[in-house]
């Protein structure tokens, strides 16, 4: 069965260009606008893994994973985080949301993709070993 990334970014051509690479690579993706929607689709689906951005409106990437963090259901949930170059963040928030990953735009959808295989692929791993 297919894995299913669920990304969150306020900028259509950032989801449209990935959501396609993923799907190339035999993933489902779910898209959201904004930190409210990707909370509420998260919380809907079997997601296996979040893309969001850091910066949009109604709900921020870091308020969106803070919220999923407190979800028990949503908690384990890996999360990559896109930012703008030279945006700082607080490092209590980050800390606390536990990113898997934070990543600089402009990035690469393959550099991309592949580190969403890399930690999937761990994510599995660990569950075995369990």
């Amino acid at each position: 069965m297919a894995r299913t990334i669920l990304l969150v970014d306020d900028e259509p051509q950032i989801t449209h260009v990935v959501s396609r690479r993923l799907e190339k690579e035999g993933y489902r993706t779910v898209v959201a606008n904004d930190g409210e929607m990707g909370l509420e689709l998260a919380l809907e689906h079997s997601i296996d893994l979040v893309v969001s951005d850091l910066q949009m409106p109604y709900m921020s990437g870091v308020e969106m994973a803070l919220a999923m963090r407190e979800e028990a259901s949503l908690a384990q949930i890996p999360i990559i985080l896109l930012t703008a170059r030279g945006y700082v963040m607080n490092s209590e928030q980050e800390t606390k949301a536990r990113f898997s990953e934070v990543m600089a735009k402009p990035f690469s959808a393959t550099v991309l993709v592949e580190r969403i295989r890399q930690i999937l692929n761990q994510d599995t791993s660990i569950r075995e070993a369990a």
